[in-house]
């Protein structure tokens, strides 16, 4: 399983420097699992800066995908994770989304550099 995080859904939805890292992953959507905290990260940035059309369009192509909802076993994980690892609480449950489906993260946010089973590309720009 893969899960690519905001800033890569972000990216590749721009068509930013680091867009073709995330291809892969989201060329394979019976593979891809989206958590929740993600459709929200990516409509309220989408929202912001391209508007309500751009933001409902992006959360359309996250929908192929297998949305993961925030359910007490990965609160819960996300929580201890966020304490042991100092991380912040979106990244937290992304985190913990991933380990509770054995995925690989992708992503350019540096907050999950150090984690396991992460792809991870410095943000370009």
């Amino acid at each position: 399983m893969n899960l690519v995080d905001s800033s890569g859904w972000l990216e590749y939805l721009t068509d930013g420097p680091n867009a073709a890292f995330f291809e892969p992953p989201l060329m394979r959507l019976s593979e891809l699992i989206v958590p929740t905290i993600c459709l929200y990260e990516v409509f309220k940035v989408t929202l912001r800066e391209r508007g309500e059309d751009a933001a409902i369009m992006a959360i359309g192509v996250m929908h192929q995908a297998k949305v993961i909802p925030l359910g007490e076993s990965i609160a819960l994980s996300a929580a201890r994770l966020s304490l042991a690892r100092k991380i912040p609480m979106a990244d937290s449950i992304v985190a913990a989304t991933g380990a509770a489906f054995d995925a690989t993260i992708w992503t350019q946010d540096a907050d999950f550099q150090e984690l396991p089973d992460v792809q991870f590309i410095p943000k370009t720009g």
